[in-house]
């Protein structure tokens, strides 16, 4: 897919001339996540043996999939996710318990359309700027509240040998204040039942304060997003990837402005890459199409629409063409992760449920 003729192909600005040098690695992008997430399973049944209690860290309070790490183990968790240590009401993990798994999650892979991307984003934008669905006001000492479907595939190694499996379907409630400085998460797996903190010293890049000061043309704020990319960490992630993860982010666990949701459809819509997908189903079975774009290791990033709203339902990763690491157990097909929103509000406390405000 080609950018827009009459802007310039996002790795031609000037601020992300240095992005390409970048995108030669030791590790491509998807298969950071997949020895990320071997790891931390070994970790999780290290835990599980041992009953060490673990703090819980993650590279960012809106990730979607809170890590827990043993306490000799924070090291080199550091080395791996970086970022923010978070902890539960009692300072520690206890209280977490593991969940259930299965057979990994498999799916039929939607036929993509090359040429498609861009006129499907170019509709969702229409969609989201038609006033049908009006974006959020979030004043200071409210919050974004955001319940959501979740489940996970990774490799599971028990006695030497390694399955792969994917975690029961399971809720996911996020808090997170205005200005990004506080909140909560409760997920079974990964918190207590009373949940964790997202408190921390400085605002989060996806909090609402953020995202209204984020630019509402799309071009500008492509670039935003490549300038953040470059600027990141991650190394190991090519940079029209990072950009196109990093909107998909905002979609899932956040509640973008209703002036922005339109900007960051027609920006993704620039990145090449991005393709059309005709099928494609959330983590409750929702039925919808999807706009995607493919990694390095063939997992493949699928923001899914309902077919005739085109809202927004929720996003899935999946395995479409086979791991160039030949001991990657995860197959064609399998789901490596998917979620779908079930409720967004703001709400006017900390861990109030929309059902208690106003």
């Amino acid at each position: 897919m080609n950018a827009s003729p009459s802007q310039p192909h996002p790795a031609e600005w000037p601020e992300t001339q240095e992005l390409r040098a970048t995108e030669e690695r030791s590790l491509p992008a998807g298969r950071h996540e997949f020895h990320k997430e071997h790891l931390m399973a070994q970790i999780r049944e290290d835990i599980r043996s041992t009953g060490t209690p673990a703090p819980v860290r993650q590279r960012n309070p809106f990730l979607r999939k809170a890590i827990l790490l043993p306490a000799g183990a924070c090291a080199l968790a550091g080395a791996i996710a970086g970022g923010v240590a978070l902890s539960g009401g009692d300072g520690d993990s206890d209280g977490v318990t593991p969940l259930a798994t299965g057979p990994a999650l498999t799916t039929q892979i939607g036929a993509a359309d090359v040429k498609g991307g861009p006129q499907l984003l170019d509709r969702i934008s229409l969609a989201a700027g038609s006033g049908d669905t009006d974006g959020p006001v979030v004043r200071d000492g409210q919050y974004v509240y955001i319940a959501s479907k979740v489940a996970n595939t990774y490799p599971k190694t028990v006695n030497g040998k390694t399955t792969v499996v994917s975690t029961e379907l399971h809720d996911r409630q996020v808090w997170q204040s205005a200005d990004g400085k506080d909140g909560w998460l409760i997920e079974p797996g990964e918190t207590s039942d009373e949940g964790t903190t997202l408190a921390g010293p400085h605002p989060i890049s996806s909090a609402y304060n953020s995202l209204v000061k984020l630019p509402a043309d799309p071009d500008a704020l492509l670039r935003k997003i490549y300038q953040d990319a470059r600027a990141d960490k991650d190394k190991e992630v090519p940079v029209d990837q990072a950009a196109f993860v990093a909107i998909g982010d905002l979609l899932t666990e956040s509640y973008p402005p209703a002036k922005l949701a339109p900007a960051l459809y027609k920006a993704a819509a620039k990145i090449p890459g991005v393709v059309a997908v005709d099928d494609a189903v959330d983590a409750t079975g929702r039925h919808g199409v999807a706009v995607a774009r493919m990694d390095d290791t063939g997992q493949r990033e699928e923001w899914i629409f309902d077919k005739k709203s085109l809202k927004f339902l929720g996003e899935r990763t999946v395995q479409v063409k086979p791991s160039p690491d030949k001991n990657d157990p995860i197959k064609p097909g399998t789901v490596v992760s998917t979620s779908a929103i079930t409720q967004r509000a703001v709400v006017d406390g900390n861990k109030q449920m929309p059902s208690q405000a106003g």
